[in-house]
């Protein structure tokens, strides 16, 4: 297994795509579709004898132009299968409108988060500047569910639906010992490894209600995803930026924990500052926003609102939320988890 990074000044930068290069020749996660970083692809590919049409599959974590952009043009190149849970598929192979460029529904989106007009403005400008570039060219999909196995790359990869960041995120457990030209992190005594996506990272806490607003309860389903990592207790995680994650169990149930704090802290912004919206309750955690965190703030703040609404904590009353009970056992709105003693998630993670 190779990692070929890729820069990427749009999103958080640093993607992170696997070449399995076995039997047949797979990537997991494509990057995305700018020039610059298919460059970097197609040289990163080239450094290891092969080339867009040598690939035979393309697995994708998450339908995220970061992620999936080029997979389109990998697929007409050489023909690979490209591969994505059902809940995304619509939004790589063309059928379904992403937020970025929907205005129907950044309209309905930012009204429910109470998001002021000129904000809207800022927002949709950078839309408007970036999104001719970022999803690339649709695929031909292929689809699978949670729990199955698609062989790619000479590699079995059980799919594991990771839902919260994107509906369909999911990651792909394999054992490290049929991977060529891969050392597992642990040894010969490692025998499952998983790809995450962006369901992990080793810095900065993946992005919960903005980064896809068509999760329901996008909190509550990250949280059992983060619970579901921390109990298959892999050896390693490679995620879909950045660096190896050596124990993710750990990284998991600090990131579960992270939003624990976080939770208490919107308690105590609406304890302070009486019903507040989206909006206001995100300024309060994270100041100005500037570019895609102007959606990636207030999306947060709404899923964590959200999430309270839906424990009888707070009320919704038009774009406002009032608190309801200002003492609530913050810990029994999350799974716990055998690691939540051995790990402080109060600071951003």
């Amino acid at each position: 297994m190779k990692r070929i990074q890729l820069g990427n000044t749009v999103f958080e930068g640093e993607n992170d795509v696997y070449l399995l290069d076995g039997e047949t020749t797979a990537l997991v996660d494509t990057g995305v579709a700018l020039p610059d970083v298919r460059g970097e692809l197609v040289d990163g590919l080239a450094e290891h004898g092969r080339s867009f049409a040598d690939v035979d599959a393309v697995v994708l974590t998450h339908w995220h132009p970061d992620h999936a952009g080029l997979a389109g043009e990998v697929q007409a190149a050489g023909g690979a299968d490209v591969f994505v849970h059902e809940a995304d598929a619509g939004l790589v192979d063309g059928t379904e409108t992403p937020l970025f460029a929907d205005r129907d529904l950044q309209r309905e989106t930012f009204e429910r988060w109470g998001m002021p007009a000129a904000d809207r403005e800022r927002l949709t400008g950078f839309f408007d500047a970036v999104s001719a570039d970022l999803s690339g060219d649709p695929a031909d999909v292929t689809t699978f569910g949670d729990g199955e196995v698609i062989e790619a790359g000479g590699v079995a990869l059980e799919a594991l639906h990771l839902p919260g960041h994107t509906a369909g995120l999911s990651g792909f457990a394999f054992d490290p010992r049929t991977v060529p030209d891969h050392e597992p992190v642990a040894g010969d005594d490692a025998t499952e490894e998983v790809f995450t996506g962006d369901a992990l990272l080793p810095k900065y806490t993946p992005n919960v209600g903005g980064a896809d607003v068509r999760v329901e309860g996008a909190l509550a389903a990250y949280a059992e995803s983060l619970a579901r990592l921390v109990d298959r207790d892999f050896d390693a995680a490679h995620p879909g930026h950045r660096w190896r994650i050596d124990e993710p169990s750990r990284r998991a149930a600090t990131i579960l924990d992270h939003h624990r704090h976080r939770t208490r802290r919107v308690i105590d912004v609406l304890d302070e500052s009486g019903p507040a919206t989206a909006w206001e309750v995100s300024a309060a955690l994270f100041g100005s926003l500037e570019d895609i965190h102007v959606l990636h703030g207030p999306g947060e703040a709404f899923s964590h609102l959200d999430h309270l609404a839906a424990a009888g904590v707070v009320e919704r009353d038009g774009t406002a939320y009032r608190l309801v009970d200002p003492e609530p056992d913050v810990g029994a709105l999350f799974p716990t988890t055998p690691l939540d003693d051995l790990v402080d998630g109060s600071e951003d993670a």
